[in-house]
This record gives structure tokens, sequence and C-alpha cells, in this order.
């Protein structure tokens, strides 16, 4: 039996919440690897590996997943491309930008799934998911332009190169995936994922190691709070629907800006932050109008 009241929505709540904090520390300690040696597509692939031995054991472990036909497989299996690409620029923005800007950048993705399920009659977008679009945009654009320093725009480039990414996966899985078990459509993403990173490496002679061990210790526990992060969502998403777990996940962005101040020393502006709330609040708005 399930606890009823406040126990009951706490015990409703903590996964979303885990999820978002495990994938606000992971954005924060991509930056703090890629410094101590560990290149982009090495972190990637180190990253890779670390989920699926984790994802396989919690697979093993928990309740059987009803198996995937043919077709469901290799649609998964193709979205390890997309998945690659997401992992792959995000880490180059978080290397490029500060860890505030590249995170709030790329999660316009719930945006250009609104706007990308609209256009092609996935879903309806409705003119207060237009408006809450339009502000949400404006937000990003102030936060952007009110940046004291010069911007890297390949930086940027690829923090909305993920976004898209994202947003194409999560429509593609949408339409092609409904009834697929989510740990499995995210197992064989990241199967594919994980070897395609392998094989660029291979192909490229790329394996850059961390100068210390702090480095490699700080490279698996980004792995462990990401496979984390992946299986809380999973269990937020059965306690309280995909809807209200996207709108937790809107922590997520909130928790990287906070914690980079102390880690990383990388502080925004007041009107950066008006930019920023602007934003989230209009995301927020956005989920809940869709």
């Amino acid at each position: 039996m399930e606890p009823s009241g406040r126990r009951g929505r706490l015990y409703a709540l903590w996964p979303g919440l885990v999820a978002a904090t495990s994938f606000g520390v992971s954005d924060t300690l991509v930056k703090l690897v890629l410094a101590a040696g560990i290149d982009v597509l090495s972190l990637a692939l180190l990253r890779g590996v670390v989920g699926v031995a984790i994802l396989f054991m919690y697979l093993r472990l928990g309740a059987p997943a009803a198996p995937a036909g043919a077709r469901e497989r290799a649609f998964a299996l193709a979205l390890g491309v997309l998945f690659a690409a997401i992992v792959y620029g995000l880490f180059e923005a978080i290397d490029r930008i500060t860890v505030p800007v590249a995170v709030l950048t790329y999660f316009i993705y719930p945006l250009l799934t609104g706007i990308g399920g609209a256009l092609f009659g996935v879903e309806r977008l409705g003119w207060q998911g237009a408006a809450a679009a339009v502000a949400a945009f404006c937000g990003l654009a102030l936060m952007i332009g009110a940046y004291p320093h010069q911007l890297s725009l390949i930086g940027l480039g690829f923090a909305a190169g993920a976004a898209l990414c994202r947003a194409a996966f999560l429509l593609i899985a949408r339409s092609e995936l409904q009834h697929l078990d989510p740990r499995l459509t995210t197992w064989y993403s990241l199967i594919s994922s994980t070897a395609i990173f392998a094989i660029a490496a291979a192909a490229t002679l790329n394996w850059h190691a961390a100068h210390d061990p702090g480095g490699w210790l700080l490279a698996i526990a980004l792995g462990i709070a990401t496979a984390v992060a992946i299986l809380t969502l999973y269990m937020s998403t059965i306690r309280i629907g995909p809807f209200r777990s996207a709108l937790v996940m809107n922590l997520e962005p909130l928790l990287a800006t906070a914690l980079s101040a102390p880690l990383l020393g990388q502080m925004i502006t007041p009107v950066q932050a008006v930019g920023a709330a602007i934003m989230l609040a209009a995301l927020a708005a956005f989920q809940s109008w869709r």
C-alpha cells in the first residue's frame, strides 16, 4: 500500500526530484571532468560504458520489461545515432561555454518538441503554447544577450544542435515506440550510441586519460549520476506520469546554475537571471498547456 497525505506526496515526487538533482550534478561534473584532462569523445565513451553496465543490472534485477519486436528494436537502435549527437553536442557546449548558458540553451528542447509535434501533426500546440514558446525564446535571448563576455557561437550551436536532436528523438520515440517500455528504448539507444563512440575513438586513435586519480573518480561519478538520473526518471514517470515528471525536470537547469557558482566560479548577471527566470516560467507554462 502506498503512503497517503504528505508522506504520499513525498513518495510520489522523490524520484523526479532525485532525477533532476542528478542531471544537474552531472551537467556540472562534465565541466570538472573535462578540466581534468579527459576530452569530449573519451568522456562520452566512458559515460556510455558506465551507463550500459548500470542499466543492464537494473533491467536484470528490476521488473521484467515486455520484449521489443524487431521493428521496435530497430528503431530504438537507430535512435542511438541521435542519442550520440545529443550527448556529444551537450558535452561540447559545456566545454566551450559556461554550464548555465549551455544547459539553459539545451533546455529549449521541450519547446522544439512541441513545435515539431504541431508541424508534423503529432499533437496540437494552441495559441497559449505558442505564446509561451515565444516568451521562453525571448527569455533565452535576453539571457544570452546579457552575457558579460563574448560567447562562443560554436558552443551555442552545439547546445542548440543537441536540443534539436533531443526533440527529434522524442518525436520519433513518441510516434514509433509509444508502446515500448522506455527502459528498453534507452537501453537499445544507449548500446548503439556507445558503440558509435567506441568506433569513433578507435578510428581516430582518440583516448585522453585524466591527469590524476581525482579526474577518474569524477568521471565515474558522472556516469553513476547520469545512470541514477535515468532510472529515477523512469520511476517518476510511473508514479506521477510523464507530464508532471517533465515539470519537475525544470529543476535541472536551476540546479546546474546554482552548482556552477561555488564549484566552477561561473556566475550569471542579474539581467541573465531575469532572462533565465522568464524562460523557465514560460517553459513550465508551455508544458502545462500542451
